[in-house]
C-alpha cells in the first residue's frame, strides 16, 4: 500500500465521519434539540483529525 492510497481512504474516511455528523445533527432538529448532539461533536472532532493527518500525508 502506498501513502496515496492510505491518504484516499482517509479521505473516504473524512467524508463518511462528515456524513455521519450531519445525520446526527438532521435527526437532533427534527427531534428538537437546541444544543448540538455530543456524538456530532465527537464525529466532527474524529473528522478534523482525519483531515489533519491528510494534510501530513499531503
Amino acid at each position: 500500500m502506498t501513502v496515496e492510497q492510505i491518504r484516499t481512504q482517509l479521505e473516504q474516511v473524512a467524508e463518511q465521519l462528515d456524513d455521519l455528523a450531519m445525520s446526527v445533527l438532521r435527526d437532533a432538529v427534527e427531534e428538537g434539540a437546541t444544543t448540538r448532539p455530543e456524538e456530532e461533536k465527537r464525529l466532527t472532532r474524529a473528522r478534523r483529525s482525519v483531515e489533519k493527518a491528510i494534510q501530513i500525508l499531503g
